[in-house]
């Protein structure tokens, strides 16, 4: 089967009409007038899904600027395909004959060329990832929310991490980390949209939004994904933002993660640390170790988590998954009651209070494998914050006990590739004796300088891990510089590498 008819596939489930892709950016399907996003495609493939079904005769013309028109018999019928190439700009319409034919006769006669009017590919114009083509000709903020599940779907099907939902607005979508609008759904109010969030929030939460005005839970859609829901209020009323949890746990395989992080798998006591800013990874690198550990370990897991994101089935361990404020009252309770379950290894979702990460701290040293993230950007900053949150009196202590009890720290964020999707970059910092020293005696300004000294046995610094995407040229050093934490060092490194830094000079 050929790759388009694949999409045509997708088509025909959704009831699509037709569609208009554009490499690099989401693209536009219509249904029955209304338009939604479709996936984002980069350049070179959309040119491989084309040219797999542009005849033979045409294949030289795709090449070039201009317009090809061809039709294509699919398992569901006859589609007529649009070219059009401007520079590096590809733009396919795709529209199924009998559509075409209904188009023509109900907005009258084709254009010369023969192609109906409504059909039309619509001149090239200049566009980026950030912004939406103006060639939509479906109707504007007419459309509403017969229920959220169907905004799901939706989501799913256009490769979008965070659906958006506020008072005053229309919908957005984060796809690939660009925030794109919904233009043809017509703009929310605090009403509507209390209905709409009600419908799915359990009792619990409902009470407390109307209480705190803030309130987390998570949803399952059955055969789509689950979803990590976060209702809040601002200054127009009640908004949602939701987070797609796919189904299928990404294994550390697929997520390609470096030997030295798997290898903390494999330890039998100890504290491992992920962090990152909120968006960049954790959950799912997190959801990928417990995986690994699940297909290559016969333990027992306990998690902890607010609420629950990733599930796990019962592989070679067992796992019990928690959530708080659901199946128990909090992380900190949660903690210290695992202890007492016979666990190897235990998942924190959040070390967020002094308590929880005390406890953590300890079950790591009475001998169990203890994975938790934090908040920070950078592995030294992981270890200045873990001990900063215990009283000046208690920071001696907890260095000591750090210093033989933690493991590893992972600092990851998310850079954008040049196809528009994004690639995890890894700060690794692994605790021999020397790094384990010098936590405890507080020097964690040197921590970077051991990381770059400690290549052999698999730690890496951020900017190591940038300028390793950048050097492949799989990110723009532009975005690598954007995101850096320590900049300078950054375009050293860009200089050492004659990478060239335009927009700076």
């Amino acid at each position: 089967m050929a790759h388009l008819d694949q999409f045509i596939d997708m088509m025909v489930r959704r009831h699509v009409d037709r569609a208009l892709l554009i490499n690099d950016q989401p693209g536009h399907l219509w249904s029955a007038g209304q338009e939604s996003p479709g996936p984002i495609i980069p350049r070179q493939q959309l040119q491989n899904i084309v040219q797999e079904v542009t005849p033979p005769a045409m294949r030289q013309q795709l090449a070039r600027d201009g317009a090809v028109e061809f039709s294509h018999t699919s398992p569901h019928g006859t589609y007529e395909v649009h070219v059009q190439r401007n520079g590096q700009t590809l733009q396919v319409h795709l529209v199924q004959a009998g559509a075409a034919q209904a188009d023509a006769a109900q907005n009258g006669a084709p254009h010369s060329n023969g192609t109906p009017a409504s059909t039309q590919v619509a001149a090239p114009v200049e566009t980026t990832a950030a912004t939406a083509p103006p060639v939509t000709t479906a109707p504007r903020g007419t459309q509403t929310i017969r229920h959220i599940d169907d905004l799901f779907r939706m989501m799913k099907e256009v490769e979008a991490s965070d659906l958006h939902l506020s008072s005053g607005q229309v919908p957005m979508l984060r796809i690939h980390g660009v925030m794109k609008k919904l233009e043809e759904y017509a703009v929310l109010d605090h009403e509507s949209l209390t209905q709409i969030f009600f419908a799915i929030a359990p009792k619990r939460n409902r009470e407390q939004w109307e209480e705190t005005r803030d309130t987390d839970f998570s949803y399952e859609l059955k055969n789509v994904a689950r979803f990590r829901c976060n209702l809040f209020s601002d200054r127009h009323g009640i908004c949602g933002v939701f987070r797609l949890i796919p189904s299928e746990i990404v294994t550390v395989e697929e997520l390609n993660l470096p030997k030295a992080m798997t290898d903390l798998c494999y330890l039998s006591k100890g504290l491992v640390v992920v962090t990152g800013p909120t968006g960049s990874g954790k959950s799912t690198t997190l959801a990928a170790l417990i995986d690994h550990i699940n297909n290559h370990r016969t333990d027992h897991i306990v998690t902890v988590e607010d609420p629950v994101e990733f599930v796990h089935e019962n592989k070679g361990c067992l796992i019990n998954q928690r959530e708080v404020h659901v199946h128990t009252e909090s992380f900190a309770r949660a903690l210290r009651a695992s202890l007492r379950e016979d666990p190897d290894v235990i998942l924190v979702g959040e070390m967020r209070d002094l308590e929880t990460t005390k406890l953590a701290i300890e079950a790591a040293e009475t001998g169990h494998l203890v994975f938790g993230t934090v908040h920070t950007s950078s592995a030294a900053s992981t270890v200045d914050r873990i001990i900063d949150q215990f009283p000046p009196e208690e920071q001696e202590q907890i260095r000591v006990m750090l210093s033989e009890t933690l493991k590893g720290v992972i600092a990851q964020m998310l850079l954008r590739t040049r196809d528009g999707k994004r690639v995890a970059a890894f700060e690794i910092l692994l605790v021999p004796t020397a790094v384990s020293n010098l936590i405890r005696e507080g020097k964690t300004f040197q921590l970077g300088t051991q990381m770059q000294m400690g290549k052999s046995q698999g730690m890496v610094t951020m900017n190591e891990s940038i300028l390793k995407y950048v050097v492949e040229g799989r990110v723009d050093p532009l975005e690598g510089y954007v995101k850096a934490t320590d900049k300078a060092s950054l375009l050293q490194s860009y200089e050492a590498n004659n990478i060239h830094l335009p927009s700076l000079n």
